[in-house]
């Protein structure tokens, strides 16, 4: 019987030498993959040039086949008289909170509401500012004040939210409402928007968000269910009822996913990433789509190639402010440097909120008349990659939507 043959000492030497080569490339593959979970996003000049467009008439079959669940529809005018017992709000009509959040809202009632908000014409902008629960007459309180508006003529809206939750069917009803009504939502840094006040975040047309958002399981208090197979049930239709409310609006209905898989003991918060990935942050996608058609058509190419630029532009150098205010200042320095608010479109151009207090000049510490603060060189900056009239100019840095 012959022994095997040790191995001489060179090829135990060459073996792994020959080894390393290929060890280098599988090193340098797994460097390559991105981690589990991260999103690769890529910025697109503008979304109709390629991207997926579509043109052709939706056959009614299609239409018919399998109709979305629609919104409940807006009630009537009610201006009975009701008390606002889940909360507190304020009205007024300057967007600095630093000078205060302007008078308390002592009634729901036609008269009062009006006197608050009659001075807000001239700025053509309300704020209310609410802490509390959301239920059944803070619904009514944003439905009232959104009514209000309409008759003084105040164009723009926004609603400064303070709370850890409420209700989900009142949350939902107040982000249809708001949905259709045009509102602006803040979260400040000294405040939080938990539980179903996350529902109403979805509704907004814009949202700035510098306070904490979290999420949790939805709670069945009135529930009559003896077993889990009973009471997941009955959640299976809440969440149903949560995922349409979410796609209508431009929400991802993921998130009522992940809100399943948080106990109502905890609460899961929200980071930047995630909520401009469930669609809660910036720009609400379905109604810059919405928008998008119009906006072409009303304001023109150059109006639209500047928009999506801010957007781009604010996402990159502003999202990072820590506070609403800063944030919104960062913008308006951006806006400036785009030609904005724009000449025949000022009502569709961003932070439109700002027209009024927007043109009051800067002064030589670099504040506004008002009190808003300049950011530096922001807006000289975009200025130099303004598109000329008509053309598409150099692409913005990458971001999202706000």
């Amino acid at each position: 019987m012959t022994s095997a043959v040790p191995p001489s000492p060179l090829r135990r030497l060459l073996f792994p030498l020959l080894l390393l080569p290929g060890l280098a490339v599988l090193a340098g593959c797994q460097r390559e993959m991105p981690a589990e979970g991260e999103v690769e996003t890529q910025v697109v000049v503008s979304p109709e040039e390629g991207g997926a467009v579509s043109r052709d008439p939706v056959p009614a079959e299609a239409i018919a086949a399998e109709p979305p669940p629609a919104p409940a529809p807006e009630p009537a005018a009610d201006w009975t008289p009701l008390e606002l017992a889940s909360g507190q709000a304020w009205i007024g009509c300057s967007l600095d909170y630093r000078e205060g959040d302007g008078e308390p809202v002592a009634s729901l009632e036609r008269e009062p509401l009006r006197g608050l908000m009659e001075g807000c014409r001239e700025g053509d902008v309300v704020r209310v500012r609410y802490a509390g629960k959301i239920a059944r007459d803070f619904t009514a309180l944003v439905e009232r004040v959104t009514r209000m508006a309409e008759e003084l003529g105040i164009s723009h809206r926004v609603l400064d939210l303070d709370s850890t939750g409420g209700h989900v069917e009142d949350a939902i009803r107040t982000g249809d409402w708001i949905g259709n009504h045009r509102w602006t939502l803040w979260v400040r840094e000294d405040s939080v928007c938990h539980s179903a006040c996350v529902f109403v975040l979805a509704g907004g047309d814009s949202r700035v968000l510098a306070g904490r958002v979290g999420i949790h399981r939805i709670i069945r208090l009135s529930s009559t269910a003896t077993s889990r197979h009973e009471l997941n049930t009955e959640l299976q239709a809440v969440y149903g009822t949560v995922r349409a409310y979410l796609e209508r609006n431009g929400a991802s209905p993921l998130l009522a996913d992940v809100m399943k898989t948080v106990p109502n003991r905890s609460l899961r918060l929200l980071t930047q990433d995630e909520l401009a990935a469930y669609g809660l942050d910036g720009n609400n996608a379905a109604q810059d789509d919405l928008d998008r058609v119009r906006l072409l058509a009303k304001c023109g190419d150059d109006f639209m190639l500047r928009r999506d630029r801010w957007v781009r532009a604010f996402d990159d150098r502003c999202r990072s402010e820590n506070e609403v205010y800063a944030r919104n200042a960062c913008g308006l320095e951006l806006r400036r440097g785009l030609g904005f608010p724009d000449d025949e479109c000022p009502s569709e151009s961003p932070l439109a909120e700002y027209n009024a207090q927007d043109a009051a000049p800067l002064d030589a510490a670099g504040a506004t008349a008002d009190g808003m603060p300049s950011v530096g060189t922001a807006g000289a900056d975009m200025a130099v990659h303004a598109p000329a009239p008509g053309g598409s100019g150099p692409a913005a840095p990458a971001g999202g939507g706000r």
